[in-house]
C-alpha cells in the first residue's frame, strides 16, 4: 500500500519559515518524481515545486521561486519544502505528489499517487 504522509505545517508569521516533509512507502521512491501542490480556500490545485529521480533538476513555480527549495533524501524515502520568506497568500493546504516524470508544467493529474495533506497559515 502506497502512503505519503505529510507533516510540518502550521501557523507562521509572514516573513517566516517552514520546513515541510513527506515520508513515503509503499514504492520505490528512487524511482519516482516528486512534487508539491497547494490548494487554497475556493481555489484549484496548483503546481509549487517539482524535483526529479536525479535529485538535481527541480522546477518552481514563480511565485516561490527564490523563496521555496525541494529536496530528497532517497535513503530515507522522504522529501522536504523548505518555505522561506512567507508571505499570506502562501497560505494552503500543501500537498506532496510522486509522480512518473517532472517539469515546469507538470499538472496534478499528471502525478499517480497522493498525500492527505497539511495545512500551512500565514498571519500578515
Amino acid at each position: 500500500q502506497v502512503q505519503l504522509v505529510e507533516s510540518g505545517g502550521g501557523l507562521v508569521q509572514a516573513g517566516g519559515s517552514l520546513r515541510l516533509s513527506c515520508a513515503v512507502s509503499g514504492l520505490t521512491f528512487s524511482t519516482y518524481a516528486m512534487a508539491w501542490f497547494r490548494q487554497a480556500p475556493g481555489k484549484e490545485r496548483e503546481f509549487v515545486a517539482a524535483l526529479r529521480q536525479n535529485v538535481v533538476s527541480t522546477y518552481y513555480a514563480d511565485s516561490v521561486k527564490g523563496r521555496f527549495t525541494i529536496s530528497r533524501d532517497n535513503a530515507k524515502s522522504t522529501v522536504y519544502l523548505q518555505m522561506n520568506s512567507l508571505k499570506p497568500e502562501d497560505t494552503a493546504d500543501y500537498y506532496c505528489a510522486a509522480a512518473l516524470w517532472a517539469n515546469e508544467r507538470l499538472r496534478a493529474r499528471d502525478c499517480r499517487y497522493w498525500g492527505q495533506g497539511t495545512q500551512v497559515t500565514v498571519s500578515s
